[in-house]
């Protein structure tokens, strides 16, 4: 089957003057995005011996920053977040190294183009990769824009120019989320950055300001104060929403302390305004109304992300969307049965799970498995530079869903072997485990501030999923000397009143 351009462009309203044609394929499964979960699912279909392809197109931010195949986590989030917070945590390293006998020069210079060149460098590695990968699993990859015609059928609109009519059986969408800008703000699309362009930031960003408190904010601020630039975070209210607030307050206590981090509390930007000297002149207001203004070289906002679903043509289709601009469905599947949605553009979906949600959602539509993937025990990690790591509920969410009356939190303040030496301080460095009263104390939440908390937590997660309980990690045996190993140890509750300042052994 062929279509002119001129049909396409008359059900969008484009002007044309082409009649060229416009050619035509079928496929048993269509992927528009080309992150993590799409291609997982991609992939997958296609081991099961169907024909797939992958639509993958990155708009450039206002800055002007573009990327490959990969999506947010490969090339503007997770990866390239993690790789920096290691950049900054050796320099810390450098600091303590002294402490241990090693003869550090006074004077250590970071190199901010040779890393944001050997962080790009595997980035576009890991591109190269995928691109391999739907290569030797004969997976269609298309480098286009794709728009819903109907429920079945995607215009592709081709980087290249070229346009191409896909046909499919079943659909996923997976086109992630962007960050926010807000718009009302004068100057703060003209002249600021998002987590879409620092990490390919060719200029040293200097003196810099971060809007928002997110966790995106918390672990860009830690890792550029890390880096040597003085850098502050504006906040409208709370840190961290949505994770447990007396954590969120040891991340803050952490970054605002020991690593140097300035905070504006209760704080919202009014304008942002560009000086002859390129610098960045920022006025805002505190809770008393009170206006402030100071020049910064680099602003960026970490403010939300928003869903990429309103301009793919959702439309021309059945498929619902929540007010937030998300999917609404339940276990992947979208109002529409054969459209499906997997990561953060789902209503109540996690990036963390894509590639497994993907996977398993493959299977499901090509009836090889049954299996839904379990959101209730999602372990993550905020990677500040005293990183932040957890599983199952927050304490506030606990008490609400059981009372508090019946739980127990049972807690620890504890110092890292390996802060002693150094005498780094370890006030922030803290474990709370929020369990049942009754019975066993099945454990509902785990929570851990402290270094390397993420390769920590990974391991009581599979526990958690398995039922942990109190009595579990009671009768377990710790590794010593490690900072794991005071998880098994927790022994005074909050309700107790006792200090829960770990001391000696």
């Amino acid at each position: 089957m062929t279509l002119k351009t001129s049909e396409v462009a008359n059900l969008w309203g484009w002007a044309t003057q082409s009649n060229s044609q416009i050619t035509s394929q079928s496929y048993d499964l269509v992927v528009i995005g080309g992150g993590s979960g799409g291609l997982a699912c991609a992939k997958e279909a296609a081991s099961l011996d169907k024909k797939v392809a992958v639509l993958d197109f990155v708009k450039p931010s206002p800055r002007g920053s573009v990327w490959g195949l990969g999506g947010t986590c490969v090339n503007v989030g997770c990866i390239p977040k993690k790789l920096m917070h290691q950049a900054a945590l050796m320099g810390q390293a450098t600091e303590d190294a002294k402490h241990y006998g090693w003869q550090v020069p006074e004077k250590i210079e970071h190199s901010w183009d040779t890393l944001i060149e050997a962080v790009q460098n595997y980035v576009r590695s890991l591109n190269w990769g995928h691109r391999v990968q739907l290569n030797e699993k004969k997976v269609q990859y298309y480098n286009g824009w794709g728009m819903f015609l109907d429920d079945h059928t995607i215009h592709a609109k081709l980087k290249d120019g070229k346009e191409e009519i896909l046909h499919a059986k079943n659909i996923v969408i997976a086109t992630g989320m962007r960050p926010r800008y807000p718009s009302e703000i004068s100057g703060a699309i003209e002249h600021c950055i998002s987590s879409d362009d620092i990490f390919s930031l060719r200029k040293p960003p200097g003196k810099t300001l971060i809007v928002g408190g997110s966790y995106v904010a918390l672990e860009t601020a830690g890792f550029l104060q890390g880096l040597g630039f003085p850098t502050t975070v504006m906040v409208r209210s709370i840190c961290l929403r949505g994770f447990d607030q007396q954590m969120s307050g040891l991340v803050t206590d952490h970054l605002s302390g020991e690593v140097g981090v300035d905070i504006l509390w209760k704080s919202v930007p009014l304008s942002v305004n560009k000086q002859t000297d390129d610098s960045l002149t920022v006025r805002w207001r505190d809770e008393s109304c009170k206006e402030h203004e100071d020049q910064f070289d680099t602003v960026l906002f970490a403010i939300g992300r928003d869903p990429q679903t309103r301009n793919i043509g959702l439309g021309n289709t059945g498929v619902q969307l929540a007010p937030n601009g998300k999917i609404v469905g339940f276990a992947e599947q979208s109002s529409v049965s054969h459209i499906y949605a997997v990561g953060d553009i789902l209503q109540g979906g996690k990036t963390p799970v894509a590639i497994k949600a993907g996977k398993l959602l493959a299977h499901r539509i090509f009836g090889a498995s049954e299996k839904y993937f379990d959101y209730s025990s999602v372990p993550t990690t905020v990677f500040t530079p005293l990183e932040f790591s957890s599983v199952g509920l927050s304490e506030e969410s606990a008490i609400e869903r059981f009372g508090e009356e019946n739980l127990e939190v049972y807690h620890s303040f504890y110092t890292p072997l390996e802060f002693t030496v150094s005498s780094r301080p370890a006030s922030s460095c803290y474990i709370k485990a929020i369990c049942e009263k009754k019975g066993k104390q099945e454990i509902l939440g785990l929570h851990l501030t402290g270094p390397n908390a993420g390769e920590i937590m990974q391991g009581f997660a599979v526990a958690f999923r398995c039922g942990l309980s109190f009595e579990d990690l009671s009768e377990s045996c710790g590794i010593h000397p490690t900072s794991a190993e005071e998880i098994v140890k927790l022994n005074i509750t909050k309700s107790s009143g006792e200090d829960p300042t770990v001391s000696g052994c």
